[in-house]
């Protein structure tokens, strides 16, 4: 295990800082390589460290994307940094050390290219996913979201709707489906979809809404009761940039490149997402 080096310990402490903080105040084109992993891993000669604050969905998949991104520049170190997508980009506001920001959510990417901390022309939307109602693995009352207005549910797991994409989504489709009123009194809320997710696997919750990303990584321990109707929230879609702050520009970009692989497709597909690009 390598020695936790300065940039990482910035990270760390940034976010212990922000999270007190928050919890007090709460109170043109790019050209597709034709190279695999392997080929590029015998012509890098990158080296560095490069920091990505990533949607806290991605973790499962970004673990396999950072084993091959390594093989292929075994001088460039990895460092990531999950959570919610809002949280992430309050953190880059606030001056936190990154160089890659993907989100779970166009709104937050939007925030910080609008206050012009995302570097011009990086801005792409990568992959989308679907949100989907879950319980736990052993419980079979609970068949349609209709079910969540009834006695069968007592706590429904749900993102925070300002500062969770996947709460944001949520919302869209409760108030679509005219059910919002109904299971106010018994959501409750967590501060990232992983968070949600452990919720209903461990039955603390009854149901959730989370990825179906996510819902594939606990496949023993929640089931799926249905997928959200597309037309009933905003596509969920996540966008990747270039924090523009970064002083390790060139790695940013050979890992956006990297990121747009097949090999690396492949794997974004195996966990359940949609590629875009």
């Amino acid at each position: 295990m390598k020695t936790l080096n300065m940039r990482k310990f910035l990270v760390m402490l940034f976010v212990a800082v922000f999270s007190v903080s928050v919890l007090a105040g709460c109170g043109g084109e790019t050209q597709e390589t034709e190279n695999t992993p392997n080929e590029n891993a015998q012509q890098s000669e990158l080296s560095g460290e490069l920091l990505i604050s990533a949607a806290a969905s991605m973790k499962e998949s970004m673990a396999e994307v950072e084993t091959m991104f390594n093989e292929a520049n075994p001088d460039v170190e990895l460092t990531f940094n999950f959570g919610s997508s809002g949280s992430l980009q309050q953190q880059i506001e606030q001056g936190a050390p990154a160089d890659v920001f993907v989100s779970a959510g166009k709104k937050q990417m939007q925030a910080l290219v609008d206050k012009d901390l995302i570097a011009e022309g990086t801005y792409e939307e990568i992959l989308q996913n679907e949100v989907v109602l879950i319980v736990p693995a052993d419980k079979t009352d609970i068949t349609t979201f209709d079910d969540l207005t009834t006695d069968k549910v007592v706590k429904l797991a749900l993102g925070e709707f300002n500062s969770v994409p996947v709460g944001q989504y949520s919302k869209e489709i409760l108030d679509s489906l005219e059910l919002s009123a109904a299971v106010a009194d018994k959501s409750v809320y967590a501060k990232d979809v992983k968070e949600v997710l452990s919720w209903v696997s461990t039955g603390n919750a009854d149901a959730g809404m989370v990825y179906a990303t996510d819902a594939k990584t606990v496949a023993d321990k929640v089931k799926v009761v249905v997928t959200a109707p597309a037309d009933a929230y905003s596509p969920a879609v996540y966008p990747v940039g270039i924090v523009k702050a970064t002083e390790n520009r060139e790695l940013a970009d050979a890992f956006i490149d990297f990121i747009k692989t097949d090999d690396v497709k492949d794997v974004f597909v195996k966990y359940g997402f949609t590629v875009l690009y």
